[in-house]
């Protein structure tokens, strides 16, 4: 009986052997050119002409933790800031590193909806604004955000609020001090972050130690990590059934627990508004929802995706964003010092901070800005669109289905548009009034367009104040391991190694 080496045929049965030879070599150089094509396998097999520069084969720059830097360095070298395309698995990607394309992309109308992965899908989010389709659906939750948590009227009620949490954090960090001698910051901010959402959204505190606040802060945990993590199933469909990664597994597990959670919160509102007989508009969100249901035609489901994407999209973005500034006023001593003397100046010693300061405080503001600069939160990842529809860029084609991506990171760090993009200058901000909300792309952490994040100005009035807090009642010195300025992409930009210092009361 003849070998299975010598009768290569027994595998292929129809084909002749003097043939085989020249099959198997086309094939090999068509998976070549497929592999070899610009921007990779999933554009090579796309009806898209191959005018857009882009690597070959696949990048796995996604699934690491620093894909701004690889994407940037990539744009770089191909002279593709403007549009470059590349491929992970059988996902057509295009990236903008220049505020131009970067303007076009996510002012289209073309590209209004997010791509949907699985994770965002099995935790609901599909039903929350985020990541809802562009449609009147959509519209209604942006409208009733906008209207009834993230007016100007809103963020000015909450101010006290906002105050007494960042008092609180004072108190922990000067608690700390007093024990350990040092103050791990992001996990002080953390926990002040995420009370300050649950007063907003749920009208509540809780203690993160015990009881419900220790079970919530499970859910967030891990609803974070599996928001966050790269799943090749969303490129990969073979793979999608198998769930090798176990996220869908993960999700739907984490979903139940938030269902029972979330649905005993509205529960317990639904009951309070029929005790106390009244119609409250002006509570907090939940009692929002619970007002607008019938006219939104909102079901329980709805108002929970809803609400649970509030927590996630308010809480470690302030805490992450914050956690970068002082690590900047540890590494900066002397801009430390100069926006405390422009706070002593306006505030004095008698009283403490307050919003109404924010204004007459223009360094403190530029300390914000050039820190999103230098570290933005969301770089890279929170920025795709979906193509619902062939649209051109610039003279490029793009097919329907292509997701698009602005590496902000890499605007922000660009020689040709920043002066001195390493360095750490707030002054380049009291030079030129900078808008940072969406109308100059050359410095839009929240977005643009249709999508641009609704919670900006209520973010942004947190961050500001409790800077202002923390700087008025402390001078902040490096702790004897120093400050590493390490990054770590996750569902943000975080810093790799948490920031330990020490925090003198002054």
């Amino acid at each position: 009986m003849a070998s299975f080496d010598s009768e290569p045929a027994l595998f292929l049965p129809f084909i002749p052997k003097t043939v085989l030879s020249p099959v198997i070599a086309v094939a090999v150089v068509a998976l070549a050119a497929v592999w070899l094509s610009p921007g990779g396998v999933a554009w090579a097999l796309s009806r898209a002409p191959r005018s857009i520069r882009g690597p070959p084969g696949i990048v796995l720059a996604l699934a690491g933790t620093a894909a701004h830097r690889v994407l940037a360095g990539l744009a770089r070298v191909l002279d593709a800031a403007r549009l470059m395309a590349f491929s992970v698995g059988f996902t057509r990607f295009i990236v903008s590193s220049h505020p131009d394309t970067a303007k076009e992309i996510l002012n289209s109308s073309a590209f209004a909806d997010r791509p949907i992965k699985e994770s965002a899908y099995e935790l609901l989010f599909h039903r929350a604004m985020g990541f809802a389709p562009f449609g009147e659906y959509w519209r209604n939750l942006r409208r009733i955000s906008a209207t009834h948590l993230f007016s100007p009227r809103r963020i000015s009620a909450f101010g006290e609020h906002r105050q007494a949490i960042g008092a609180q954090m004072v108190g922990e960090i000067r608690a700390l001090m007093g024990t350990d001698g040092v103050v791990e910051v992001k996990r002080v901010l953390h926990f002040g972050s995420l009370n300050n959402v649950m007063m907003s959204v749920f009208g509540k505190r809780f203690d993160f130690g015990k009881g419900e606040g220790l079970e919530l802060e499970g859910l967030v945990k891990e609803g974070y990590e599996l928001l966050g993590v790269f799943n090749w199933s969303d490129h990969l469909p073979l793979l999608g059934w198998m769930d090798l990664q176990g996220v869908r597994k993960r999700c739907r597990g984490l979903v139940g627990r938030v269902n029972v959670f979330v649905g005993k919160i509205i529960e317990e509102h639904r009951r309070r508004r029929i005790d106390r007989d009244v119609v409250n508009q002006d509570g907090d969100f939940v009692d929002v929802l619970l007002h607008l249901e019938e006219e939104e035609k909102l079901s329980d489901s709805d108002m929970v995706a809803v609400l649970w994407e509030m927590i996630f999209r308010g809480t470690d973005t302030v805490a992450i964003l914050l956690e970068w500034i002082m690590a900047r006023m540890v590494l900066h001593p002397d801009i430390q010092s100069k926006a405390q003397s422009e706070m002593d100046a306006v505030v004095g010693n008698s009283r403490l901070v307050s919003d109404s300061d924010i204004p007459d405080l223009p360094y403190l503001r530029s300390i914000v800005k050039e820190s999103l600069r230098m570290h933005p939160p969301g770089p890279l990842l929170s920025w795709a669109r979906l193509a619902i529809h062939d649209v051109h860029i610039g003279n490029h084609f793009i097919p329907a289905g292509t997701t698009a991506m602005v590496n902000m990171w890499a605007i922000t760090h660009d020689e040709r548009i920043w002066a001195n993009p390493n360095e750490f200058q707030p002054e380049r901000f009291m030079a030129e009034d900078v808008s940072i909300l969406g109308s100059d792309l050359r410095l839009a952490p929240f977005g643009s367009g249709r999508r641009v994040c609704p919670g900006k100005s209520l973010g942004l009035a947190t961050v500001h104040l409790w800077l202002a807090q923390l700087l008025q009642s402390f001078k902040w010195v490096p702790s004897d391991g120093g400050v590493d300025l390490s990054e770590c992409l996750k569902m943000s930009l975080e810093m790799k190694s948490p920031l330990v210092c020490r925090a003198l009361p002054r």
